[in-house]
């Protein structure tokens, strides 16, 4: 039997939906430039490659230069015949090998990535070994130079739940209006010598993330107290606030949406996991050699 979209598109113009992969170390960032290879650059050159058609791709979270996104999540509107369901293979088979599309689909042309979007969750890896390793190095921090505390930074973090002016988060150059946040969830856990944090908001502001972390890791250090981070956002102090973290080790994990157009397989945790033993120096006796074993899970 055709599929509905089959026939639907055979007669009007569509909007498609996409859950974009993409790995940012040669992208700067999201939004389209002038100069400068962006994902968006080359998602709209994939598309008129193939359509015919020039085309704008509105995405639900603007990405930073080398920042990853596991799921984000964009639209376009198209006219030409390929139905939507079909666009993820289409694309796929044109677009280069540190972009990918986990699954297109039809949406109503009211339904817009960014607009009706409930939330964006961020994750945030730390990795905190002495000794380097090439595997985890495009995907997270490498901070080993003093211990971190899950446990004080999941503290630290515990009180941004709920809506907060967070402008002491806040890059130089939003064209954001206001910096009030609605924070859902907040996490920070250890795996271990791997440490992971994740933040679900409604929205985030430029810059957030990577300066949130920045000033996390350096209470789970202990250089600067639970009640100093706490003063510093609540009195909305951006001076204050200059550390930022590196743009490798953050990934935009998932967008979620009152009523999906996608399966959940598709967008909702599917940034693999690294396991590593929390000793990575251990001796097999049998063998004599050393022993620095990764492994992944599900996101």
């Amino acid at each position: 039997m055709t599929p509905p979209d089959d026939l639907e598109s055979a007669n009007r113009c569509q909007r498609v939906a996409l859950v974009v992969q993409y790995l940012g170390a040669r992208f700067f960032g999201w939004q389209r430039q002038s100069q400068g290879r962006t994902v968006q650059g080359v998602l709209e050159s994939a598309i008129e490659s193939i359509s015919g058609e020039t085309v704008t791709v509105h995405c639900a979270g603007r990405t930073d230069s080398g920042v990853h996104a596991a799921g984000q999540v964009a639209h376009f509107d198209t006219c030409g015949p390929i139905p939507a369901h079909r666009w993820m293979q289409v694309l796929n088979s044109r677009l280069p090998d540190d972009v990918l599309i986990r699954a297109s689909a039809l949406v109503d042309g009211e339904w817009h990535a960014r607009f009706s979007a409930s939330y964006r969750r961020y994750r945030y890896t730390l990795y905190t070994d002495s000794l380097p390793n090439l595997f985890l190095a495009p995907q997270v921090w490498h901070y080993y130079q003093a211990p971190l505390v899950a446990d004080r930074i999941q503290e630290a973090l515990n009180p941004l739940v709920g809506q907060h002016h967070l402008s002491a988060f806040e890059r130089a150059g939003s064209s954001r209006p206001h910096s009030w946040v609605d924070v859902h969830e907040v996490q920070c856990q250890r795996r271990g010598p791997l440490l992971e944090i994740e933040v679900q908001a409604k929205g985030f502001l430029y810059g957030m993330m990577r300066l949130l972390v920045g000033m996390s890791v350096r209470v789970g250090e202990g250089s600067l107290s639970l009640d100093e981070f706490q003063l510093i956002w609540q009195q909305e102090q951006r001076e204050l606030v200059k550390h930022s973290a590196p743009a490798k080790g953050l990934c935009l994990l998932r967008v979620g949406y009152p009523d999906s157009p996608f399966p959940p397989a598709a967008w909702y945790n599917t940034q693999p996991l690294y396991v590593l033993p929390a000793d990575s120096h251990t001796v097999d006796n049998n063998s004599a050699t050393t022993s620095h074993g990764i492994s992944f899970a599900p996101g």
